[in-house]
């Protein structure tokens, strides 16, 4: 299946790597694909990805507003509805908000609307440290978000991150 000019929701929170390898690794391997981005940040990432001028190079890929802050009311939706989306890099404490429902920042709000909606599609590529997985919460999440539908994979230290594009829909 081809993405041509599909909408991918790519959502990304602030992990080690999102300031140098989102674009490099993910937003522009999903736009030579034919993805059309339709990006949301953590309010952390953005920052990060201000810093170290990434923010620029991300939004040269797209014509959609680069989000990371709700718009206001009578603002006109950025964004369309992606029937799919990939979350990566995603911190252990996103893929926890996200699997306890809790939106309290523009790209656990976008995740978690989109999460059960028939027909939609989500891919979250996490990156933890392995003490993680001792946590005696860990598993429940990542459980509950597979019980969604959700597809979660770990982001390992010295891998590249563009695989998570072939797991797409």
């Amino acid at each position: 299946m081809t993405a041509a000019g599909k909408a991918l929701g790519l959502v990304a929170a602030s992990c080690g790597g999102v300031e140098t390898r989102l674009c490099a690794e993910l937003a522009e391997p999903a736009v030579r694909r034919g993805w059309r981005l339709a990006v949301t940040l953590t309010p952390t990432a953005a920052r990060w990805l201000a810093g170290t001028g990434e923010l620029d190079r991300l939004r040269s890929l797209t014509e959609l507003e680069v989000r990371h802050e709700p718009r206001l009311p009578g603002q006109p939706r950025p964004h369309p509805d992606p029937a799919t989306f990939l979350f990566a890099p995603a911190s252990a404490n996103s893929v926890a908000k996200l699997a306890l429902g809790i939106a309290d920042n523009q790209a656990t709000t976008v995740l978690g609307d989109a999460l059960g909606e028939p027909g939609v599609d989500i891919v979250v590529g996490y990156q933890v440290r392995d003490s993680r997985f001792c946590h005696p919460a860990w598993q429940g999440h990542l459980d509950t978000l597979s019980a969604a539908g959700v597809r979660t994979h770990r982001l390992l230290p010295g891998r590249s991150w563009t695989g998570l594009l072939d797991l797409l829909a």
